[in-house]
């Protein structure tokens, strides 16, 4: 929705104002359908739920692929279509969760990102050419398609039942457990994280609209839009592994957010040429996919082995990292408006280490609030 669509309509001479407004419409389930999340964690399997919201987003892709000369068919299809994919990333997330050992938690992290990036760039890359080179109908029926392969591993996945004392109570009883779960220390603690602009790297969207700033060709930006970030995205998910025993997660997300800004700055010493716009999109995209995959491990540990509301915790804390990315991307722009490139650069950085420095400062006093252990005395 972010790539092949607005490059489907641009090309019916949709003007670019209006594929803005769009897709910031066709956006906005990632920040509201945590609201009907609780519903995946009662009466059916969280297996039942991720190929039931598999097929209705897979099903609204097609039909939104199929009306691309109706643009208000196009917006309300893949706004459902997103607000579906959602509630399937949730289940599945929260089925994840549920079925992994503790150890395993990170590793899962890592790989769940890599299929997030990974999925989205083949998305990006094979939609507009399947669209333009195959029949519309078989197109985007083959795409719908491609959504619905993970389920073919479910069977073999172990599939918890929910919650049925969930399930059994009224529906005031069954919302009392949801805004406990909002109560919970470590709830709130992942979602001021996440909320907060510490380590969203929205200049990974903002800076792949100012190829130009960098004298860099349309073929040069698409390439290092694509294979370049896609390479940078990857070497970020498998670079975790190999810190995320250094910090306590919560720790290494700020460490890593504030690892990215400094990266941010040092860009600011560098010519505007077309090598430097691809070393800051590969950069930005390797510390971003490096924020991701420690937010989803902190998501996964939050949520725990036996949460009988995995999914709608998976759903909040996921959410709640959607946030930033969309009013970050305004104080970029602020920062572009006042001094350009170098603009954008200082204000992003200096936002996110304050932004870190912050929570930091804030999770050691928290540390040293919590009652000390008491220590068995012997004798």
């Amino acid at each position: 929705m972010v790539i092949s669509v607005p490059q489907l309509l641009s090309a019916r001479h949709v003007p670019e104002s209006t594929i803005a407004a769009m897709t910031a419409v066709m956006l906005s389930p990632g920040f509201w359908a945590f609201l009907v999340s609780p519903v995946l964690d009662v009466r059916f399997s969280r297996r039942w739920y991720s190929v039931t919201t598999a097929a209705a987003a897979a099903l609204l892709l097609v039909l939104a692929l199929l009306n691309l000369d109706h643009l208000m068919l196009v917006e309300v299809f893949l706004v459902a279509g997103f607000f579906f994919a959602n509630l399937y990333q949730s289940a599945l997330g929260g089925w994840l969760s549920t079925i992994v050992t503790t150890e395993k938690e990170n590793t899962l992290s890592v790989w769940v990102t890599i299929g997030n990036i990974g999925g989205g760039g083949a998305m990006a890359v094979t939609v507009g050419e399947l669209m333009r080179n195959l029949p519309p109908t078989l197109a985007a029926v083959l795409l719908g398609g491609v959504v619905m392969l993970p389920i073919l591993v479910f069977p073999w996945m172990p599939a918890p039942g929910p919650d049925r004392r969930l399930a059994k109570e009224s529906f005031s009883q069954f919302f009392g457990e949801v805004i406990s779960l909002l109560k919970k220390r470590e709830i709130l603690i992942a979602m001021l994280l996440f909320v907060a602009p510490a380590a969203t790297f929205s200049m990974t969207n903002f800076l792949s609209g100012l190829g130009s700033d960098f004298h860099a060709s349309t073929h040069f930006v698409g390439v290092v839009g694509g294979a370049g970030v896609l390479l940078g995205g990857l070497c970020g998910c498998f670079a975790f592994p190999l810190i995320d025993k250094l910090l306590p997660l919560r720790f290494l997300y700020l460490a890593i957010g504030a690892g990215g800004a400094v990266f941010t700055l040092i860009l600011l010493l560098l010519p505007h040429e077309p090598a430097t716009f691809a070393a800051a999109l590969i950069g930005e995209n390797f510390f971003q996919a490096l924020a991701i995959t420690a937010s989803t491990a902190i998501a996964f540990e939050t949520i725990g082995r036996a949460n009988p509301l995995a999914a709608t915790t998976f759903c909040l804390v996921i959410s709640a990292y959607n946030i930033p990315i969309s009013y970050m991307l305004f104080i970029d722009r602020a920062g572009y408006s006042w001094r350009g490139v170098a603009g954008g650069y200082a204000l992003d950085a200096g936002v996110s280490l304050f932004a870190c420095l912050s929570l930091t400062a804030l999770l050691f006093w928290l540390q040293r609030r919590q009652p000390a252990k008491p220590v068995a005395i012997l004798g």
